[in-house]
């Protein structure tokens, strides 16, 4: 609607059609003034000739109760009032900019009231309503005509003013149509950057967007987190609170509650306020956006409720730096923060303020109000000089308050309560900004020229003149510049000015028309051994920051407060919502998991554990079995010992090899039985070793193949034996594959198939290494081996085993001389009862990798040791201690097997259809020595004791003595018997 009204009202080609829109907007307006005193307050202006006219707005007067204006009037609008004035006089005085040519004022009263502003300002539009163009017109002598220099007879050029957002508004939004540009030295409101709704605005100050800001740097640097908010009805508070929630809301701090000030606020409105703040008793600090009287509201509200506990309040620019809004409230106040547009003090304009009187200052007819006010006295006509009713000169009554007569020799100062006010700089600034901008217009537009520089920034202030200079009836300003369109004027020369201002502060606009955006942090505390108050500057924001938080100080609270729902949750802790958003109860969590956000905590997952911040995870220290370790040590001084008589063992044959105590052992197979004995203690150093590709693979094909190769071995061994001594009651008949080339093949075969059996495992399951997590906190190298598959890589020696135990049972009662079996028997029975034991060790001790690996390790060690042990100490004992009975000596308790008990007769037939035999010529033993045939009565039975040496013949002899041999050369005590054959085993007569 705005934009089709404006196209509307640019196309407006006549005078008459505006008058038209004056009426249309008057009409609204009209209706708000009040009664006959109303009336008498829209004459009231300040009027100043000139070539070129500026209009003021200022919040002269505070709002009324029942009228636009109030009786009382407002120190900070007269003070902005006479700093445009001020401004005016020094830029009239100044020869470097405008010369010759004069700037007039024409200054109205706001009375802090936006309808009521928007009613004044159409005085500026009547004014431009009367400027005729004159283009058209010419003069006898051919000169264009001029126009008179008094303050209603020319349009007002520019407007300064006004102080309230929402005056600012209302005015933006008249002045554009007729395209009259505006400089507001004091509206923040974000709204008014919006350059398609207020193109002809600009401002000296900056947008409540970065004070916004400002403010909740300001929370975020006392680490809080939970605030209430109350802001004035209009659009400085409604904007500026919009941007601060806004602000807030993306850095994480929370509102607790959020308090409008209605423009007709009562006592009743500010105590419901406050009551409402007190039921959110952890929300300490209260951001205040508002306007000055209703901060004063809600702190005397603060005030009547007696708080027992204090708020702290965080406030804007509305509060400021004013001492008079904390008149009477200094002890609810102490300890507040507010913000204020950075501000310099123009001495000069102090000087400028102390020395007006009520009688030298007279184009400013509300100067003699601000005088009363501030000296609360009341002035007669003698010491005014103006045309007004006989006052007593003793004394005035004054809302039932008897008031003094003021004294003539008073003078504005500090010691009667005297401060410039804040935004006093940026109303000067406004001023020289027109200025500026007119000087510019004037060197482009108007023929004359000035050798004056043009360099605004190294521009040098003339000196202070105070004094109103004369109007110079030939000006220099021309029809152009008088006649140059206000929008132009506001695009190309007012929003390009640059310059530094009497407080050395650049001045400058952006493509919105903001100024630049600085503010200091004031602190109100208590001065030192004294009752009064004073604001502190405590910080800066420029674009960040900078805060001392060591000097601030708190209302009743030696150290900083806390303004929280919750307080922070500790370490390797996260917060579970309840309620507002900034209230929550805080959870841990779990040993193995870190926070990942406030809200949420993650598992750092396996083989990783949380810092102690809880806030990132690192890779836990990988362990396996250390060389140093004792679990290591153990096994390892076994597997040495158990190499080191294994490596002795095979010495001692190797050098007995021909001897008959070898040759009967079968040494094919028992080098290959020690071999694998050799091989299951090397596998200790595999399995104790770093898990990598290559130690797995030797753990896999070690443990085995060792044990297949020691176990095939006997098994070949077990059942030759069992085979001969079977038969050799059966039949004569030569046994087949008992030859050592054929046992030799036979343990082969047998170990080939558990090597086949481990590559097939190794294709099902491929070797490697893999990370083993009995719990969170340990991470184990392990080979990839399930403990499952190694239990069924097994299953082939178990059988083999079985087996073997089997054949030392059958075995057991064979004769004397081959009681090896004996030994192979213990061998196999201990083996036994290690394996029973060892597979529930095992499994049961997966936990913990190194009793399992300790176990396994003992358990193959143990198994090659009772080989060792049992099949070769009888050997070595004989080989070491008594190599005298290492001869040949195959003799034999035959009881068993004889059939006859005729000495050298024909016996008859065995059960394997053929009978035993003396060879001729070989004698009989005779009585007394050890081939001695005993009687029947005194022969031994086969299952007593018989001293002397009990061998395994050789079986590297493949000769066998048939039976029914007759040789006279055959002796069955010869080489050719050392096999077990049927016909090899002689019965005693």
């Amino acid at each position: 609607m705005r934009q089709e009204e404006s196209l509307f009202v640019n196309r407006i080609g006549s005078n008459i059609t505006l008058v038209v829109l004056v009426v249309l907007c008057w009409s609204p307006v009209a209706q708000l003034k009040g009664p006959s005193t109303t009336h008498a307050q829209d004459t009231v202006s300040v009027s100043l000739p000139g070539d070129i006219i500026l209009g003021g707005l200022f919040p002269v007067h505070e709002k009324g109760d029942g009228a636009p204006c109030g009786p009382k009037v407002y120190n900070r609008g007269v003070q902005r009032l006479e700093a445009m004035l001020y401004a005016i006089d020094r830029v009239n005085n100044d020869t470097n900019i405008l010369p010759g040519i004069t700037l007039g004022v024409h200054i109205l009263d706001t009375c802090s009231r936006d309808t009521y502003a928007l009613n004044q300002s159409l005085q500026f539009v009547r004014a431009s309503l009367n400027n005729l163009d004159t283009s058209v017109f010419e003069c006898s002598d051919t000169s264009s005509p001029q126009l008179r220099k008094n303050a209603s007879s020319g349009p007002v050029f520019g407007v300064i003013g006004g102080s309230y957002s929402s005056v600012s508004l209302q005015v933006a939004n008249l002045l554009r149509l007729f395209h009259i540009p505006q400089i507001s030295p004091a509206s923040t409101a974000k709204t008014l950057s919006d350059k398609s709704r207020f193109d002809l605005f600009a401002r000296t100050v900056p947008p409540d967007t970065f004070q916004s800001v400002a403010l909740v740097d300001i929370i975020k640097n006392f680490n809080w987190s939970y605030v209430s908010t109350i802001h004035s009805e209009g659009s400085y508070g409604e904007y500026g609170i919009e941007a601060f929630h806004k602000e807030a809301t993306e850095r994480h701090v929370c509102i607790a509650a959020a308090e409008k000030v209605p423009s007709a606020a009562d006592d009743k409105v500010f105590d419901s306020i406050i009551s409402k703040l007190q039921k959110k008793p952890n929300a300490r600090g209260v951001v205040l956006f508002t306007r000055a009287e209703d901060a004063r509201g809600i702190l005397q509200a603060a005030k009547r409720a007696k708080l027992t506990q204090q708020f702290h309040w965080i406030a804007s620019d509305g509060w400021g730096k004013q001492q008079k809004l904390l008149e009477g409230l200094e002890e609810i106040a102490e300890g507040a923060i507010t913000v204020e547009l950075q501000s310099e003090i123009i001495e000069d304009f102090d000087r400028y303020m102390m020395q007006l009187t009520p009688r030298t200052n007279q184009r400013n007819p509300w100067f003699a109000e601000y005088w009363e006010d501030t000296f609360n006295c009341a002035l007669t006509q003698v010491s005014t000089g103006l045309d007004a009713p006989d006052i007593n000169a003793s004394a005035i009554q004054n809302e039932g308050k008897i008031k003094q007569t003021c004294d003539k020799s008073l003078r504005l100062s500090e010691k009667v309560g005297y401060e410039q006010e804040s935004k006093t700089q940026f109303v000067v600034d406004a001023v020289y900004a027109f200025a500026y901008a007119l000087h510019n217009l004037h060197n482009d537009r108007c023929n004359t020229q000035s050798d004056q520089t043009t360099e605004q920034q190294k521009h040098q202030h003339s000196e202070s003149v105070w004094y109103r200079k004369p109007i110079d009836s030939k000006s220099q300003a021309c029809p152009e510049m008088a006649s140059y369109d206000g929008k132009d004027f506001y695009n190309n020369y007012l929003l390009n000015v640059s310059f530094i201002d009497l407080a050395g502060s650049e001045v400058k606009f952006d493509r919105q028309g903001d100024g630049l955006a600085r503010y200091d942090i004031l602190n109100y505390q208590r001065l030192e051994n004294s009752s009064g108050y004073h604001y502190k500057v405590i910080g800066k924001w420029f674009n960040s920051l900078q805060l001392n938080s060591q000097t601030v100080v708190w209302n009743k609270a030696a150290d900083q407060p806390t303004s929280a729902c919750s307080l922070p949750c500790e370490v390797g802790m996260i917060k579970k919502q309840q309620g507002d958003t900034c209230c929550w109860i805080c959870d841990s969590c779990e040993s193995y998991e870190y926070v990942f956000d406030d809200f949420t905590c993650k598992d750092c997952g396996p083989g990783l554990w949380p810092y102690p911040d809880k806030l990132s995870c690192f890779p836990l220290d990988i362990e396996y079995m250390r060389w140093n370790s004792l679990f290591a040590l153990i096994p390892m001084a076994i597997a040495l010992l158990g190499i080191a008589l294994t490596i002795i063992v095979i010495v001692l044959f190797a050098k007995n090899h021909d001897t008959p105590l070898v040759r009967a052992s079968g040494r094919e197979l028992s080098y290959t039985l020690l071999f694998g004995i050799l091989v299951c203690y090397c596998n200790t150093f595999a399995l104790v070793a770093k898990p990598t590709i290559g130690s797995c693979v030797l753990q896999r094909f070690g443990i085995g193949v060792g044990f297949s190769i020691i176990y095939s071995a006997l098994l070949t061994k077990t059942n030759r034996i069992s085979r001969i001594f079977h038969s050799a009651s059966k039949s004569a008949q030569r046994l087949k594959y008992i030859s050592p080339q054929s046992q030799v093949v036979i343990t082969a075969s047998l170990i080939a198939i558990q090597i086949l059996i481990t590559m097939i495992w190794m294709v099902v399951e491929p070797p490697g290494t893999r990370f083993y997590y009995p719990d969170r906190t340990e991470v184990i190298l392990k080979c990839k081996i399930q403990d499952m598959s190694f239990l069924f890589s097994q299953l082939y020696n178990m059988i083999l085993i079985t087996i073997c135990t089997v054949y030392a049972i059958k075995t057991r009662k064979i004769p004397e001389n081959f009681n090896e079996s004996k030994f192979i028997g213990f061998t196999m029975y201990t083996t036994c009862i290690i394996w029973l034991a060892f597979v529930p060790i095992y499994f049961g001790t997966g936990n913990s990798y190194e009793i399992q690996i300790t176990t396994l390790c003992i358990s193959i060690s143990l198994s090659a040791s009772v080989a060792l042990v049992c099949l070769y100490s009888p050997k070595v004992y004989i080989l070491v201690f008594h190599p005298d009975k290492n001869v040949r000596k195959l003799t034999m308790n035959s009881t068993v097997y004889r059939r006859s008990a005729a000495a050298g007769a024909q016996g008859p037939p065995t059960s394997s259809g053929y009978s035993r035999t003396q060879a001729p010529g070989i004698p009989l033993p005779t009585a007394g020595t050890a081939g001695t045939t005993a009687t029947s009565s005194d022969r031994p039975s086969q299952n007593s004791p018989r001293p002397g040496l009990d061998l395994d013949l050789d079986q590297s002899q493949t000769n066998i003595v048939h039976r029914g041999s007759t040789s006279k050369n055959s002796d069955p005590d010869s080489e050719e018997c050392d096999n077990i054959e049927p016909s090899c085993i002689r019965v005693k007569d």
